[in-house]
């Protein structure tokens, strides 16, 4: 079972939003946030696995609110921002913060429930390509190549790195290094930790910014 915490300061849209994920097998909604100081309380009090989290909301807005859940929990869940507008300077921000990804408020309910699954299961929940728009509209990005960064990574490490950042997935790495998808999850589970990074949403971000790969 998937636990989830729903954050917006809408209670129309906590609701509708409520509603379509209980249905769903697997699925638990363990609470809800009207701003993100609540959201960071909820956390710590309920533990969920996965915060679908608005960017805009008073008191705290969202970006703040995931830096502050991802500082200040042992085991932070995995953050799925959502938001009105594909380019938002604040989902870029959010990203950098440590969120998972970022969806749409208009998504399908049966992608958003997809999305859910995939981001447990260690994936992004947004393609390559609208990460390198972003990117390319709001991160700064260094004059040339930075490779140091990669500095605590081993040989296959970087290997991986190199195709994460790309935007494959394990199952796709696998294939192409000819391993089991189990290795490439062990693998990518140590570059995240050595790079310090949360997902393969920001591992994207760090390659793109230090210039290891061009969008």
């Amino acid at each position: 079972m998937i636990r989830l915490l729903l954050v917006d300061d809408q209670e129309l849209f906590l609701q509708g939003l409520s509603m379509i994920l209980e249905s769903q097998d697997g699925l638990e909604v363990v609470g809800t946030a009207l701003d993100g100081a609540q959201a960071v309380e909820r956390v710590r009090e309920l533990q969920p696995d996965v915060v679908l989290m608005d960017i805009r909301m008073p008191v705290l807005d969202g970006v703040a609110a995931t830096a502050a859940i991802r500082r200040t929990s042992a085991e932070p869940p995995h953050i799925i921002v959502l938001t009105t507008i594909r380019h938002d300077r604040a989902v870029v921000d959010a990203l950098r913060a440590g969120a998972s990804g970022f969806l749409l408020k208009d998504a399908r309910p049966e992608f958003l429930v997809q999305s859910i699954r995939a981001v447990v299961d260690g994936q992004q929940v947004i393609a390559p390509a609208e990460t390198f728009d972003l990117l390319r509209a709001f991160a700064p990005v260094r004059p040339a190549p930075d490779t140091s960064v990669l500095e605590p990574l081993t040989d296959r490490e970087r290997e991986l790195f190199a195709l994460a950042a790309r935007g494959l997935s394990n199952a796709d790495i696998a294939q192409q290094l000819w391993v089991a998808e189990t290795t490439v999850k062990t693998h990518m589970r140590a570059i995240l930790a050595k790079l310090g990074v949360a997902s393969r949403v920001q591992l994207i971000a760090l390659a793109y910014e230090h210039r290891l790969i061009e969008a």
